[in-house]
């Protein structure tokens, strides 16, 4: 330990003196303002960028009927990608793996076994063509390829890292779309918004998005959607880590100033309930208003709120006065916008999104479904659906299994990987 405890409490001290600072009194008040004026219709640039599909309210379900109720959908998958994360070598590649997988609950054994792996391949070396066909291993169960990623001056991690995850779980998804028969539910958002972000990152970036590989990847999610369109069955993406900024940022814009980091904070906000009497804050018995004591936490019901349409941030790339990127859809392009919903779960105090094309929230009787579904899910494992939660385990690849797949490169590429002085200093070359 490098703190003496005297170091601690003088930092502690610190803490202190910001919290007395921080006025949390009126978060409330404003956070009510922003639902009951600004999320019935939020404008930004002449669109609406969130609006309600229909009712706009925050609902509450008690969390001990929810887990014992009776599922509106019998078997849900799940389909989730992992990767090694980006890896630059002496040799100036830059490589990314990811390996995709869809669960099953119950259980499908056979069809957990189905793989599909994509390697992308950064070089700067513009002679290079390391492009492959698709192929198959273990009797057919893995599919396979390697994808050399456009070129780029800048952020070439970054590019083959989300060209190999979405390539991976949009392919598996489409390949296997036929084997769900009531619901899938993808491990995050709808669409592969990552790639999405690249035109505001970065003018190279946003040119990058728009060349024949990078919309390939889209597409992949386009044709998703259409499939399960066309055979009615719904499709969804549970987001863990919800990180958007679309209403927070529109407020400033407007000149609101929000006291909200992102829009998770702002629906905790919403969603949290408290003891009567008491501040909002920590419950260690401080508060963080005016010195008095942290009310309770309520955590016997979980609360959400109903759906709502996201046409701003990287929403705004599928709503449907956009391109898309590009790329044609058969549909109404209405139909391919993301509508949410956000779930709050006290026990743990975490914060979720349901996401799911309009062209299956358009319908009550669905979006009531997909609601149930995952109040239910949430209440019995107080974290992700349970074939979510098969799908990323199946697809994760830990430390000594990354750490030994670099290892493999290296010896193939006749090359150690490029270390940097945290990889010795964090101990990850022990790996």
């Amino acid at each position: 330990m490098t703190l003496d405890p005297i170091h601690v409490e003088n930092i502690a001290r610190l803490a202190y003196g910001i919290a007395g600072d921080v006025d949390t009194t009126d978060h409330e008040d404003l956070a009510e303002r922003v639902w009951d004026e600004w999320l019935t219709g939020l404008r930004r640039d002449g669109r609406v960028v969130i609006e309600p599909v229909a009712d706009h309210e925050r609902r509450r379900a008690p969390v001990d009927d929810v887990a014992l109720a009776e599922r509106p959908f019998g078997t849900v998958h799940g389909l989730d990608s992992g990767t090694i994360n980006p890896t630059t070598f002496k040799n100036g590649l830059v490589v990314d793996v990811a390996h995709a997988a869809m669960a099953a609950e119950p259980t499908d054994l056979d069809l957990h076994r189905d793989r599909t792996i994509v390697a992308t391949v950064h070089a700067g070396d513009s002679t290079a063509d390391f492009d492959g066909e698709w192929t198959r291993r273990d009797d057919g169960h893995t599919r396979q390829r390697v994808l050399h990623a456009p070129r780029v001056n800048r952020y070439a991690e970054g590019v083959v890292h989300a060209l190999a995850l979405y390539l991976a779980e949009g392919t598996h998804a489409l390949d296997h779309a036929d084997e769900v028969g009531e619901l899938l539910v993808l491990d995050g958002p709808i669409y592969p918004k990552e790639l999405f972000t690249w035109e505001d990152r970065d003018p190279e970036l946003g040119e990058l998005a728009r060349e024949a590989k990078p919309r390939a990847v889209v597409e992949k999610y386009v044709r998703l959607v259409e499939r399960f369109v066309e055979r009615g069955v719904p499709l969804a993406g549970f987001v863990k880590n919800p990180s958007s900024r679309t209403i927070v940022r529109t407020l400033s814009r407007k000149g609101f100033e929000s006291p909200w980091p992102d829009d998770t904070a702002l629906f905790t906000r919403l969603l949290e309930r408290r003891a009567e009497g008491g501040a909002r804050g920590s419950t260690d018995g401080r508060g963080g208003d005016g010195g008095r004591e942290a009310a309770a936490r309520l955590d016997d019901e979980l609360t959400f709120t109903t759906w709502f349409h996201s046409r701003g941030g990287a929403d705004g790339t599928m709503a449907a006065d956009a391109d898309a990127l590009g790329i044609d859809r058969d549909l109404d392009p209405e139909l391919y916008e993301p509508t949410f919903m956000v779930l709050y779960d006290p026990r743990t105090d975490v914060t979720y999104k349901l996401e799911a094309p309009y062209a299956f929230t358009r319908d009550e009787g669905t979006r009531d479904r997909l609601t149930r579904q995952v109040l239910a899910d949430v209440a019995t494992t107080r974290g992700p659906p349970a074939a979510v939660g098969k799908a990323d385990a199946l697809a994760r690849i830990d430390a000594t299994e990354k750490a030994a797949l670099r290892r493999k490169f290296e010896e193939r590429f006749d090359s150690d990987r490029q270390a940097t002085y945290d990889d010795h200093r964090w101990g990850k070359d022990r790996y």
